[in-house]
C-alpha cells in the first residue's frame, strides 16, 4: 500500500507542476509515470 501511495503522490506532484518547472527540473511530462514507478519501487 506504500508503494502505491507513494507512486499516486509522486504523479500527483509532478502532474500539478507546469511545463516550465518539470523542465528546470529535467524531467518531461511523459516520463512522470516512470520516475513515480522508480520512486516507489525505491522503498
Amino acid at each position: 500500500m506504500q508503494r502505491r501511495r507513494v507512486y499516486r503522490t509522486t504523479v500527483n506532484e509532478l502532474s500539478a507542476l507546469s511545463d516550465r518547472d518539470l523542465s528546470d527540473l529535467g524531467v518531461s511530462r511523459a516520463s512522470i509515470r516512470r520516475l513515480a514507478l522508480d520512486a516507489a519501487n525505491a522503498l
